[in-house]
């Protein structure tokens, strides 16, 4: 196990180099001027050179990534070129946040998912399965941002039942009810879609291991339901679970950014989209660079748990 999870770690590094490559490259290649925006449309071009020099935009693009990489592996992801503030102390609180949306949200997929999905495997072309299909269909396929704004118009405008946006109340005492409170409607957003395909991949894979020949024997020698699902079908059918369950986490961690503009969370999405807006390079690439990470970190753990799963998957 050391040996595999080594080399899995171990990946990690030309990853990470090929995705700094990127986005630093997307970066200087997407439209607009650093210059034009922090000084507005009114300054004169002999500002606008003399704010490129001292951000080193001025120099080639090679040493300007050269730089900045260097700065990366060190900890250090520079000042943030809108608010002048350490990129570093400006991400990590967000990244908690986000951290608190995405546990949250995958809780609540991963309850609604597995249930559904066993209860509907459980009984295969009935009603509710035929509807378990197509609700799960239609719910992979709806916007998570037409969601929220659904749910923001019926839950706190018209019933105003949960608050309309943020983290906390401004007037409130912040606690933890708050927070729970204001939670509800954008992990009920972010969850629909993964619930979704959590439940089509654990229906599909129950009902495969339903069908292989030593469950049938089993059943034909008359053990019972409990006894069958706990012995020969649920190990059976989870590892392509985990492995879903483990990508959807990596897509709620970078994917719930318009989940976090609708109800103003703030996150990492929220901070990665105001700094696109205001060409904030160095927050940006930061931002970006921890989502992938976070990313590439849960797909090891999801192979970690797989491998404990199943020994044999060491030699793939």
């Amino acid at each position: 196990m050391g040996r595999f999870l080594g080399h899995r770690l171990l990946g990690v590094l030309p990853v990470m180099f090929g995705v700094s490559v990127i986005i630093f490259i997307l970066m200087h290649l997407a439209p607009g001027d650093v210059a034009t925006v922090l000084l507005g449309p009114q300054a004169t071009e002999v500002a606008k050179t003399e704010l490129r020099h001292a951000l080193g935009l001025d120099q080639p693009l090679p040493l300007q990534y050269g730089k900045w990489l260097l700065r990366t592996v060190t900890g250090d992801f520079g000042t943030s070129i809108a608010t002048q503030l350490n990129v570093a102390a400006l991400v990590l609180p967000r990244f908690l946040n986000t951290l608190v949306l995405t546990v949250a949200s995958l809780l609540l997929a991963i309850v609604i998912g597995y249930s559904v999905g066993l209860f509907a495997a459980l009984r295969a072309r009935s009603v509710f399965d035929r509807v378990t299909i197509t609700v799960t269909l239609l719910a992979g396929s709806t916007p998570p941002f037409w969601l929220g704004l659904i749910l923001v118009l019926l839950f706190a405008i018209r019933l105003r039942w949960l608050p309309v946006s943020g983290m906390v109340d401004m007037a409130g005492d912040g606690g933890a009810l708050d927070v729970l409170r204001h939670l509800v409607l954008p992990a009920v957003t972010t969850a629909l879609g993964p619930a979704a395909i959590i439940t089509r991949m654990v229906r599909s894979s129950i009902r495969e291991a339903l069908d292989r020949p030593h469950v049938r024997v089993a059943r034909a020698k008359g053990l019972k339901r409990g006894a069958l699902l706990r012995r020969h079908v649920i190990l059976n059918a989870l590892p392509p679970i985990i492995t879903i369950t483990g990508l959807q986490l990596g897509y709620l961690l970078g994917g719930a950014l318009l989940t976090e503009v609708v109800f103003a969370w703030p996150g990492l999405g929220a901070l990665l989209y105001d700094s696109i807006t205001a060409r904030d390079m160095p927050v940006v690439q930061a931002t970006t660079l921890l989502i992938a990470l976070s990313f590439v970190l849960v797909n090891i753990a999801v192979d970690v748990i797989n491998v404990l799963l199943d020994p044999r998957l060491r030699e793939a």
